[in-house]
């Protein structure tokens, strides 16, 4: 999808019952942009990655625990998650959300 053409963003990824779906934008050495939708009742156990990450809920709610302190993220709503702190995600509805993840490159 790394081309100039406009896209919506609600119709370009779909909810499967019972699953988390994801699509790469853009995958690039220095980060990458996904897409994902979750639905209710998903989760993504808690993990950590060497990236500075933005999330942005873009429908839906979802629920971040990031470092032990668990946010509530509405859609319209971001949240930045530090690299290297454990996080985690739940889909206590369903809902959509982008991933910006940024590489952390060391001069």
């Amino acid at each position: 999808m790394q081309d100039s053409t406009v896209h919506n963003i609600q119709e370009t990824i779909e909810y499967q019952k019972n699953s988390i779906v994801s699509k790469t934008v853009i995958d690039k050495d220095t980060g990458t942009v996904t897409l994902f939708a979750f639905d209710e009742g998903q989760n993504l156990s808690e993990h950590s990655a060497p990236h500075e990450a933005m999330v942005h809920v873009i429908d839906g709610v979802g629920e971040y625990t990031i470092g032990g302190k668990t946010h509530r993220v509405e859609a319209g709503e971001m949240i930045v998650m530090p690299a290297d702190i454990p996080h985690s995600v739940r889909a206590p509805e369903k809902f959509k959300m982008v991933l910006i993840m940024i590489e952390n490159i060391e001069e």
